[in-house]
């Protein structure tokens, strides 16, 4: 019987073209992803299907050319950029002889390293749980066996069972610690909310300089890092914005494509500061080429978590690299829509604070702001 390898620090990694527009994007994302969990690449399999194979995902042959390289370059994992059923996962690891983690798994595991909080811990073993259920069902038939021995044969728990009820048990355990966590945080947000500061939350795709404008912002010296999920846990300070605004600036989890629903469902305690926020930084990373289906997938999982209904404020980040100067773009209407800046080197962060002031004033006296826009018109 295949006993289950550890997972190695040397992986091929598969990336099949299911003929998306973003299928080279896709591919550099997957090996930041990589780097980021500590992995080196030994090799990249590509190929073209019009859909998924059933039991090997890949199909026999891409399988074969898998197991191939994995052999040339003494790999011990495979990485697919895909999301892979249990069943496929388990099939690939027969045939291949060796570790077979998907996208999912991949991301998880970055998240389990870069935890530091508390809470932060509770989620992402949550989340891997959630994801390890679906695994514990149908990935692993050895788990079936009964227990054997004197006194142990005959009706009684099968392993599988026993494993699903621990699995449970521990679900519902972090459950109800989370549940204690997100009380407290709604205590702490009930507090600011009497203290009448306009929330702001900055959101956006993973590695987009969220981290950086808060520093820039709030000199608060939180981790920032050229890296995808270089920071997970939410952080605010309260932020001086001229002599008439103040606001509470809350720096979040970034966002990914495919982002794991388990991910999502565990860290909607800390997402919650983005649902009630008042105003959202939503940072672009003007640089991408891919721009802007990042601030589709961003705004995906705005709508997923509730938190579509928040206004939002576009923060064009790393317009240095586009050669752009500075500027506050406004909308046909003549309202501010979206602010071009460098977090890096600070270029344009006053003219940030200067929309940022016009839209909390916008929130916190929204009559001045109507008879101000009066008086132009009239």
């Amino acid at each position: 019987m295949f006993d289950r390898p550890d997972l190695g620090d040397q992986a091929v990694l598969v990336c099949l073209d299911f003929g998306e527009a973003d299928y080279e994007d896709g591919v550099s994302e997957c090996l930041e992803l990589v780097k980021g969990a500590g992995v080196s690449v030994t090799g990249v399999i590509r190929g073209k299907r019009q859909r998924p194979d059933a039991a090997l995902f890949a199909g026999k042959g891409k399988v074969e050319e898998i197991a191939m390289l994995v052999r040339a370059t003494d790999a011990n994992v495979v990485i697919f950029n895909h999301a892979l059923g249990p069943g496929q996962e388990r099939n690939l690891e027969r045939a291949l002889q060796c570790r077979v983690i998907d996208r999912v798994t991949l991301i998880l595991d970055i998240f389990a390293q870069r935890a530091r909080s508390h809470e932060g811990k509770l989620q992402v073993e949550l989340a891997q749980l959630s994801h390890m259920s679906t695994r514990l069902v149908r990935g692993w038939t050895h788990l079936e066996r009964q227990k054997g021995g004197v006194g142990l044969r005959g009706p009684g728990e099968t392993q599988l069972e026993t494993d699903r009820r621990l699995l449970g048990n521990r679900v519902k355990a972090l459950k109800d610690r989370l549940a204690v966590v997100q009380k407290q945080r709604k205590t702490q947000r009930r507090s600011r909310d009497r203290s009448g500061l306009p929330s702001v939350s900055i959101v956006g795709y993973t590695n987009a300089g969220k981290s950086t404008l808060f520093n820039a912002l709030t000199k608060a010296g939180a981790y920032a890092a050229d890296q995808l999920f270089a920071t997970l846990d939410t952080t605010s300070r309260r932020l001086y914005i001229n002599q008439d605004v103040s606001i509470v600036l809350s720096d979040t989890v970034g966002f990914i494509r495919d982002l794991p629903h388990s991910l999502v469902a565990s860290f909607r305690a800390t997402l919650e500061e983005t649902i009630s926020a008042d105003l959202l930084l939503h940072v672009v990373d003007a640089a991408n080429p891919m721009r802007e289906r990042q601030v589709e997938e961003v705004n995906k999982v705005l709508k997923e978590i509730g938190a579509e209904h928040v206004p939002q404020l576009i923060v064009w980040n790393k317009t240095d690299l586009r050669g752009l100067p500075p500027a506050i773009l406004h909308d046909e209407f003549g309202d501010i829509e979206g602010v071009r800046i460098s977090a890096l080197n600070g270029a344009g962060l006053e003219l940030l604070r200067e929309a940022i002031a016009e839209r909390a004033l916008a929130i916190t006296h929204p009559n001045i702001t109507e008879e101000t826009q009066n008086d132009g018109t009239e």
